[in-house]
């Protein structure tokens, strides 16, 4: 089969009516019902579903005895006219809240670190701006987040990109980097030390994220290159909840990111350590789709994170 054309719909005067009908035949599984439910005689569904199926050159559905049942390329026609309607149902959704003085919705991820200071700024700052704003924030582990982004669940995302994650069709804007530090309880007995060194921590117990994370990685090798032993009195986990009681708990130390660690310690939930780790993690960025383009709330809120991050550094 010749490739299409990437703009064949227009070729094809692809209608809406088009796209609904993918829709209607796939819950319905029926051309007559599909038909009716769309207010069209029989042989009209029946002649844009032909037209269609023409203009690709693929069968979009089996004709069954008792009914009709989508091809892998009719549920992918009827995949991507879902999230055409979608898309379209959405932009009226801004539109009208544009007219009536709001800014719409955006859905946006973020990764803890921005998620305790860069993010919580730029909202405030665009909630000056646009009050109305309907702001969405998913904090989740990159990962996570880019399969959401790649699925149009986000507009667009704080994160990393991994060298093991499928990057095309993404655009990667860099912010900031974000270098970990040595946590404590208030009140520990390292924080009287003077000219604290990592050795003075390397046998210390801890609370660490588990193997197989960056941030352990970065920790471990910290001590080796220093040609200490990695510390072996560890409890392992990344439960926010369960490291702030330990700490409150007992003398163990924990590995965060500076920006949440400030964070607590302004509520003075913890202290840091007064040492400088030569420990962090890859820099994190602004992560959107290519060929997304953003709502005009959307846009205010990508604008107020870059400038956000620029006063942050």
């Amino acid at each position: 089969m010749e490739t299409l054309n990437p703009n064949w719909f227009l070729k094809a005067r692809l209608k809406t009516r088009q796209l609904l009908l993918l829709i209607a035949l796939d819950d319905h599984r029926n051309i007559h019902r599909a038909a009716e439910a769309l207010h069209m005689t029989q042989p009209a569904a029946s002649k844009q579903i032909k037209d269609l199926e023409e203009m690709l050159d693929v069968k979009l559905f089996e004709r069954l005895p008792r009914g009709m049942e989508p091809t892998m390329f009719g549920e992918t026609m009827v995949r991507h006219a879902r999230m055409a309607l979608t898309s379209l149902a959405l932009a009226h959704d801004d539109i009208v809240a544009l007219k009536a003085g709001l800014a719409g919705q955006v859905e946006v991820g973020v990764i803890m670190t921005p998620a305790m200071a860069l993010l919580p700024r730029a909202i405030a700052r665009i909630k000056e701006q646009a009050p109305m704003l309907r702001i969405g924030a998913h904090v989740e582990t990159s990962n996570i987040l880019l399969d959401k982004l790649q699925h149009g669940m986000l507009d667009f995302m704080i994160g990393r990109i991994l060298e093991k994650d499928n990057s095309a069709g993404l655009i990667y804007e860099e912010l900031n980097e974000e270098p970990a530090c040595a946590v404590v309880r208030v009140g520990h007995p390292l924080l009287g030390v003077d000219q604290l060194e990592l050795r003075h921590i390397a046998g210390q117990p801890w609370i660490l994220p588990p193997h197989g994370s960056i941030l352990r990685h970065r920790f471990d090798m910290m001590f080796r290159r220093a040609g200490l032993d990695i510390p072996v009195n560890v409890v392992d986990t990344t439960a926010l909840l369960l490291i702030t009681a330990l700490l409150q708990q007992t003398d163990s130390l924990h590995v965060m990111p500076v920006d949440v660690a400030r964070y607590y310690a302004s509520l003075n939930v913890l202290s840091i350590l007064p040492i400088e780790l030569p420990c962090k993690m890859d820099a994190f960025g602004i992560i959107r789709q290519k060929d997304h383009l953003l709502s005009p709330g959307a846009e205010l809120l990508l604008q107020a994170v870059r400038v956000t991050a620029q006063e942050m550094i």
